[in-house]
């Protein structure tokens, strides 16, 4: 049975088990490699279920757009221009009923080599969530594999119309598209009339910064008309995407996570989530930026929002010391209005690593964040491949250059990840003393203290509002706040500060009504890293003495004695 907190581990198969020791930048697959689904084997799936996951999150495998030639297992090859880094990005899709080629060890049997990823992830317990990518699609978007009786996205578009609600693309008549980009290759591609580019670029001439590379698809909306919907009838668009949506989940397929779900009409969730749901018991999770807008996807239907403005900034900001702590308690009160909905990450791919130069620079100084991410309430959290182990996201992969990021262009491998691999062993022989030490802090966070019930379950009481400077305790560099039942309490203080500190945190009158604990009463409290206990008498008559090493946090389990 999966625990009742979600935690999602999140993966790019490109990558994870690719064995190549020697990558070149810009490698193609040849000389670079690249990982398979058959890499998560029973015991690859053993290891990350013991790290914790109750699902995973496979990126990129629908079909994209590649520099890669898969011609002669009937795949039509993309123009060199249009695609970003040899392997691509696995967010311009090429094909939405066909699963990427570069994952399968034979690619003529790609689809057969998903179903038993999806057989094998089930076996091992856990759900399996895949990326639906609604906004856009590559440039020369062509399905190669769809059912017979589906239409092709623009098959039928009329692209003498600017804007049609029966057309699946935006349009430029009599305009040819103009790139400004810095590729030589670019003059090779050629589209007449120009299309609107996925980053809502509405103009034939598309430069470097812009998702050249994709292209808008069209829900009614005429945003060049003031951006009128035109919802009756239901939008061609609409009904080719609920055929996708249902095509994956008629396989199995646990969970969507929806790119980019605020440059899609919310009307369109509100429609096609009832639908899906009614059919098949998916959960739905929102990449989403615009806090004012989270409770309408709430409403349309999403299970989990990404909590990316709020938790995500205060908590890389407290670890930088570029932010108040104070800011991490403010983002989980303001989350409190969605529950659980609220998904916590500290990584994820289109974030830099904790541990690169841009951000910590040391993954084990940045694990305080996670910690805090992970028990400051009931939502699901989501860790990002190689977090556990402090990848940094520092190689010049190719397209993605020195950025602090784990590239998602490239054809690449991950060198703390292989070793942790270890050829299909799965231990930590090849692992350093820093790795092998932060694998197994994430492990006993998100596989031990994660599933205990006061942190799936529990309510959440701030205790940053009752802490003194004259107890020591610094509100720009502090955190403090309790999780409690009806039986325990637990106490999670964090020092973000690069100093060790010994301070009195104060425990407010009010929250005894709260806990179950009385005043100035023996209890036994657990460390629960280290599994120290002892027994202390918590009391709001005097400040509780604690001390933090820097860059730290710990959680406390308070339990009364049996009477």
């Amino acid at each position: 049975m999966m625990n009742s907190k979600m935690i999602l581990y999140a993966v790019l198969p490109r990558l994870y088990d690719n064995r190549c020791t020697n990558p070149v930048v810009s490698g193609s697959i040849e000389t670079n490699g690249c990982g398979k689904l058959a890499a998560f084997t029973e015991k690859a799936l053993t290891a990350i279920q013991q790290l914790g996951a109750t699902h995973i999150w496979y990126i990129g495998l629908v079909a994209h757009a590649s520099q890669t030639d898969y011609s002669h297992v009937g795949i039509r090859p993309s123009t060199p221009a249009i695609v970003k880094g040899r392997a691509g990005s696995p967010y311009a899709i090429r094909d939405y009923y066909d699963v990427d080629p570069d994952l399968a060890k034979d690619p003529a049997q790609r689809m057969e080599e998903f179903h038993g990823l999806i057989e094998r992830t089930h076996r091992a317990g856990m759900g399996f969530v895949m990326d639906f990518v609604p906004n856009h699609v590559a440039r020369e978007y062509h399905s190669d594999t769809k059912p017979a009786s589906v239409s092709d996205l623009g098959e039928g578009d009329d692209p003498q119309q600017v804007f049609s609600p029966v057309n699946c693309f935006y349009y430029f008549p009599d305009q040819a598209l103009r790139l400004e980009i810095t590729s030589p290759e670019a003059a090779n591609y050629h589209e007449e009339p120009a299309r609107a580019s996925g980053n809502d670029c509405f103009s034939p001439h598309v430069g470097q910064n812009n998702w050249y590379e994709t292209i808008k698809l069209n829900y009614g909306v005429d945003y060049l008309g003031g951006g009128a919907q035109h919802l009756t009838p239901i939008p061609t668009t609409w009904l080719r995407m609920r055929e996708i949506l249902f095509f994956w989940a008629e396989k199995g397929v646990d969970g969507f996570r929806c790119d980019m779900v605020e440059m899609v009409p919310l009307a369109f969730w509100r429609w096609v989530i009832p639908q899906l749901k009614s059919r098949f018991p998916v959960i739905m999770i929102a990449e989403i930026y615009q806090p004012a807008l989270y409770e309408g996807y709430v409403n349309a239907g999403f299970d989990y929002l990404y909590d990316k403005v709020g938790m995500y900034d205060a908590l890389r900001a407290a670890a930088c010391n570029t932010g108040p702590a104070w800011a991490v308690s403010d983002a989980a009160e303001a989350g409190r209005h969605f529950g659980s909905r609220m998904l916590h990450f500290t990584e994820n791919h289109d974030e830099q690593r904790l541990a690169s130069d841009f951000v910590v620079g040391d993954a084990e100084r940045a694990f305080a964040a996670t910690v805090v991410a992970a028990t400051i309430g009931t939502q699901p959290f989501m860790l990002y491949f190689g977090q556990e182990l402090g990848e940094r996201g520092m190689d010049a992969e190719g397209f993605s250059g020195v950025d602090g990021r784990t590239t998602i262009f490239d054809y690449w491998s991950l060198d703390k990840l292989q070793r942790r691999i270890h050829e299909g062993a799965y231990d930590d022989e090849l692992l350093n003393e820093e790795e092998r030490k932060l694998l197994h802090l994430h492990a006993r966070l998100l596989h031990d203290i994660c599933p205990l019930t006061i942190i799936s379950e529990g309510a959440y009481y701030d205790l940053g509002y009752a802490q003194s400077v004259a107890d020591g305790f610094r509100h720009e560099s502090h955190l403090a706040y309790s999780r409690y039942n009806d039986r325990e309490v637990l106490i999670a203080v964090a020092n973000f500060s690069p100093d060790a500190v010994a301070l009195g945190l104060r425990l407010p009158a009010h929250a005894f009504n709260a806990w179950p604990l009385r005043n100035n009463v023996a209890c036994r409290m657990t460390d629960l890293f280290s599994g120290d206990f002892s027994l202390v008498a918590p009391t709001h008559q005097a400040p509780f003495p604690l001390t933090l090493p820097a860059h730290s946090c710990r959680l406390l389990l308070i339990s009364p004695l049996a009477s």
